[in-house]
């Protein structure tokens, strides 16, 4: 599974939903997803502004996570 940061990104930089989602351009439904993981696809302009947004790595926003065996 992959992990969305964005709130974790968001709280370290003390910014908004909003804020981001005027800095990006991005709409905040969007972001909104994002934030809380509901997301089923994820745009890579979207990816690209958000780091910039953050000066931040991809793998400080997507971590990917293997899913358990167990349920396949």
């Amino acid at each position: 599974m992959i992990k969305i940061k964005l709130s974790d990104l968001l709280g370290k930089n003390k910014m908004t939903q909003k804020a981001l989602a005027e800095m990006t351009n991005i709409r905040p439904a969007t972001i909104s997803k994002m934030y809380y993981e509901e997301v089923k696809r994820i745009d890579v302009k979207h990816l690209n502004n958000i780091c910039k947004a953050f000066n931040c790595e991809i793998s400080e926003l997507l971590e990917y996570i293997p899913d358990d065996k167990k349920n396949k």
